[in-house]
């Protein structure tokens, strides 16, 4: 894995740390105050450093090859053959929405989907074809995105020659350097900018707007969301999106990043080819001042105040969950990328990791709050603050505030112990170490990625070794004195402020807000975590070890098929193609064919709680203390057949990762308190569903789309109440004790180890009744007549609508399957030039194929859009005419291979990994069939003729169809065509 320094922290302890944003720099109030031309420009200390590096003793990754032209742009490139055959390149642009004067508010975003509307060589409307031609998918593999500091547009183009280099390189610069920015095609664009707009959700769009305003008053960027407004949007023409454009499309405002399949000075060449020509006009313009957060005049202090208390809100967002943030902020400043300045972000994070440790030990000990954490984050070089936030577990906010601040005021005053510290340190350690095991397989789009953030947060890259190195070399200075000192600056800075969400006006409003932050607090360290390092040595055997008494070759690489003297069966594969990784995944049980039909609640918390409710003697305290400095993992998954334990590891862990999985099945723990905290956190996200259509979608259409299954039906908080320990136990406890299991591992580990460890684990089991028959999952959805009708509470311009036509299902039909989903494509691709590029009418329609390979019956083929009200009938309208369009003539082959050339290089792009082959085989212990058909599976998408897409589309689409729309409740719709019960009672809801 590659890090820039900042990213080694972030990206390696994403999963370790509880919060959204895990960016970290040091306090800054010791840096000058830099002019604004200066906060542009990377600190240049010692020019014969690459252009990344100036300034910084950070070693240069000799890996990278950067360079600048003679026009001012700069680039990075980079041999990489992690896929094969594919370039990954970015071009970012130093200009976002915090560059657009107040008339051009959005107009950096709209001018990212002009760049793909026309260009200088491709025509109108043309991009997106010919980006699929050269084999990407437009959203996956090709598009762009915009932040308030950048414009960044990304292709990942598979299946990549000199010839097919040089094209992309050439299509890049057309569209950076030559968009054709006329009034015609704003106006064409337009609809499908405020289609994304609308698509993004009005309460959560309110959200963000309520959150920049807040933490940024007073600064450029508080009201400068990348969406833009209606108003301004409205107003953009050609002339003044041209002046934008004018003003920050420069090469020497430009960086190009690269990493791909071929030598570097190939790389550099492509670079040099397609942009050297680039001129530079006239004199760049220095970027505006982005402001500081200072305090306003109302700011008020208190005695023991982190900083004065300036801007608070508070928002009434009736669906949506209790939510409480605040932020201590300074002003932010470049800096120096040193080794002792990346010491102090290490230290910084690991101080971090502690509270947040402390806080979950809270919170799992039924506290006031669900879930709180705090985060340090340098945000669009307008802050460095440090965010607190907080989902109370009922209207009484004010405790979960205070018992919150209570635990940071601890770790403000009160050094941690050594204990803490080793903890914290040890789990680092071990990101890191896997980061230098595994650098060898990181994928091209993320080196590239990992580059542009370093950019953007003008910062360095680091190979993981240098990492690694200097997080050891500091950790003899890691004392409970220095973690103090570093803590205490977190929680210092210029201002405090604050947001909070509440569902109902009368629960709080500013003034409460501010004076509950103002409020004296006592440190509280009962949330300490304490308890020595437990070992697996410590732990009881499973049994009498049993042996492998039948083993047998797949004939795919060195995959093999193993049977235990218990019944277990596994498939291995000792593989080195990711090094450092081994990828563990135990099958067992029927799946939610092991449910009744009244265990709907009972499913939904056990998909939260099971693996939390413990194993053996360990509670989940114990299971983190346990795996501390170890890479292991305890996901839980429902499939139609089976139940799924997955988790990535190493070697060296391999065997205690069996050890936890199979301790699960034999000795399961029915601690109560991860129940109950996921009953909370269920019931509190229960109304968020209803405040916008795709959330309906995600509450409901499982449940419609299944024939009405209980068994798929969103339990309501009243439900997930009455749910009992008792009743948790009683549903659970037969799941794990019944059913054949499976057992698969496949990577980086001796062979002979690895037999060894399922031998002495899963190999001890007791055998295993079998699963009990439950109802079947075959009940098809209600198609024909009136659409569903479900309502949401967002606001009036949004709704949704879907078709589904019955397909399939089965293992037998895979290659029907497989075709099908050809086809599914075929659709998708016209669904989208209909409703987003002709119609604007929709910002991301799509259609999907569903096909269970372990049902005969039950799949699907699913067209959806969000739309505005009065548009549902142009997307049924839409979506039936180019089934039938398919069903009456077929496709040419060059729109076929618009669609198999993508998925033929995606397949070969994956299956370097140990991840497809696990999904394709999973379960190939039991059904052999499955080792068969991954054989044809390139073949089966790739061969594919006009008439057999037509064949299929007769045969499935012109079958009656389930229609489904959401829509506002106050829309007349909602009420007018009443449909049948299952709709009705699914609005209820």
């Amino acid at each position: 894995m590659q890090f820039h320094s900042r990213q080694a922290v972030t990206a390696a302890l994403a999963a370790l740390l509880a919060s959204t944003s895990l960016i970290v720099a040091a306090p800054a109030a010791a840096q000058p105050a830099p002019s604004a031309e200066a906060k542009r420009d990377w600190p240049q200390v010692e020019q014969d450093r690459p252009w990344l590096y100036r300034g910084s003793d950070i070693p240069v990754d000799e890996e990278w090859v950067f360079g600048e032209l003679d026009n001012g742009l700069r680039y990075a490139v980079r041999q990489n053959d992690i896929p094969a055959n594919q370039v990954s390149v970015r071009v970012a642009v130093d200009a976002g929405s915090i560059h657009e004067a107040d008339s051009e508010r959005g107009f950096a975003h709209l001018l990212e989907h002009l760049v793909f509307r026309e260009s200088r060589y491709l025509a109108n409307g043309q991009a997106i074809e010919r980006w699929r031609e050269l084999g990407t998918t437009i959203g996956a593999d090709t598009g762009a995105f915009t932040s308030p500091t950048q414009t960044v547009f990304n292709v990942d183009v598979p299946d990549v020659d000199q010839a097919k280099l040089a094209e992309v390189f050439r299509l890049l610069s057309g569209m950076v350097t030559g968009p054709v920015l006329s009034d015609a095609n704003v106006q064409t664009e337009l609809p499908i900018v405020l289609a994304e707009r609308r698509e993004r959700g009005a309460a959560g769009r309110r959200i963000s707007e309520a959150t920049q305003q807040t933490y940024f008053a007073g600064q450029r960027i508080a009201e400068r969301l990348p969406i833009g407004t209606v108003e301004t949007l409205q107003a953009a023409t050609g002339d003044s999106v041209s002046a934008f454009y004018d003003r920050w499309y420069r090469p020497d405002n430009t960086i190009i990043v690269v990493a791909g399949d071929f030598p570097t000075s190939v790389l550099e060449q492509a670079v040099q080819t397609a942009f050297g020509d680039w001129k530079a006009e006239g004199v760049a313009t220095p970027a505006p001042p982005f402001g500081d957060p200072v305090p306003g005049p109302n700011a008020q202090t208190a005695p023991g105040a982190l900083a004065p208390v300036d801007k608070v809100s508070v928002i009434v967002e009736p669906d949506l969950p209790r939510n409480i943030g605040y932020a201590v902020m300074r002003p932010w400043r470049p800096v120096v990328d040193t080794i002792e300045y990346n010491e102090g972000l290490l230290t910084d994070q690991l101080a971090m990791s502690i509270i947040n440790r402390r806080l979950e030990t809270a919170a799992r000990g039924g506290g006031s709050f669900l879930a709180a954490s705090v985060a340090q984050d340098d945000l669009n070089r307008s802050t460095d603050a440090t965010f607190v936030s907080i989902t109370p577990l009922g209207p009484d906010w004010k405790a979960a505030l205070l018992d919150v601040r209570a635990v940071i005021k601890d770790a403000i005053e009160n050094p941690s112990t050594q204990e803490e510290i080793d903890r914290e340190a040890a789990e680092f350690e071990n990101a890191f170490r896997v980061g230098v095991e595994t650098r060898d397989v990181q994928q091209a789009s993320d080196l590239v990625d990992n580059v542009v953030e370093a950019i953007n947060i003008r910062e360095t890259v680091a190979a993981p070794e240098v990492v690694q190195d200097v997080f050891e070399g500091m950790q003899p200075k890691l004392t409970p004195e220095l973690l103090l000192k570093r803590t205490r600056q977190l929680f210092s800075g210029d201002v405090v402020r604050g947001l909070m969400s509440v569902p109902a006006a009368s629960e709080a409003d500013e003034a409460a807000f501010r004076a509950a932050l103002l409020q004296p607090v006592e440190a509280d360290d009962t949330a300490r975590v304490t308890g020595e390092a437990i070992s697996f040595e410590e732990l009881p055997s499973l049994g009498t070890p049993g042996t492998v008494v039948a083993q047998a070759p797949t004939g795919l690489f060195e995959i093999e098929l193993l049977r235990l003297s218990n019944g277990v069966t596994a498939m291995i594969w000792p593989s080195t193609a990711e090094p450092g990784r081994v990828s563990v995944r135990v099958r067992f049980g029927s799946g939610y064919g092991a449910f009744d039909a009244g265990d709907n609640a009972e499913i939904a918390l056990g998909e939260v709680a099971l693996m939390g409710s413990g194993i053996g003697t360990l509670d989940q305290d114990a299971l983190d203390r346990i795996s501390t400095g170890r890479k292991m993992g305890l996901q839980f998954s429902i499939d139609d057949s089976d139940f799924v334990f997955a988790g990535e590891t190493r070697a060296a862990d391999l065997a205690d990762q069996l050890y936890l999985f199979a301790a699960k099945l034999a000795d399961p723990r029915w601690d109560t308190a991860p129940l109950e905290r996921a009953k909370a956190g269920l019931s509190i996200s229960y109304d968020s569903y209803a405040a916008s259509p795709s959330g309906i979608l995600n509450r409901d259409f499982e449940y419609l789309l299944r024939g009405d299954d209980p068994r798929f039906k969103a339990p309501t908080p009243a439900e997930l109440q009455a749910v009992t320990a008792q009743d948790f136990q009683e549903t659970w406890a037969p799941v794990l004790a019944s059913g054949p299991i499976q057992v698969e591992i496949f990577g980086d580990f001796d062979r002979a180890e690895g037999i060894a460890a399922l031998e002495k684990t899963f190999g001890a089991l007791a055998p295993r009744e079998p699963a009990a028959a439950m109802p079947q999952l075959s009940a098809p959805p209600k198609t024909g007549g009136e659409p569903f009708v479900l309502t949401h509470r967002g606001d009036g311009d949004e709704a949704a609508a879907v078709v589904a036509w019955p397909t399939g299902g089965g293992r037998d039909d895979v290659t029907l399957s497989r075709k099908t989903q050809v086809l599914t494509q075929i659709f998708s691709n016209r669904l989208f030039d209909a409703m987003r590029e002709k119609l604007g009418a929709s910002y991301s329609p799509n259609v999907a194929s569903r096909w269970p390979l372990d049902r005969d019956t039950g799949g699907s083929i699913i067209a959806m859009a969000q739309v505005e009200p009065d548009e549902v009938q142009v997307f049924f309208d839409t979506a039936t005419s180019i089934a039938e369009d398919l069903a009456t003539n077929p496709p040419s082959a060059e729109e076929i291979a618009r669609v198999t050339e993508p998925l033929r290089t995606y397949i070969e792009r994956v299956s370097s990994g140990n991840g497809f082959w696990l999904s394709e085989l999973g379960g190939a212990s039991r059904d052999p069939r499955r080792i068969d058909q991954i054989r044809t599976i390139i073949r089966d998408y790739s061969q594919v003729t006009p008439e057999e897409m037509q064949a299929l589309a007769q045969r499935y689409l012109t079958a009656d169809t389930m229609r489904v729309q959401i829509v506002p409740g106050g829309n007349a719709a909602a009420t007018a065509s009443a449909g049948n019960g299952t709709a009705e009672a699914a609005a209820s809801r």
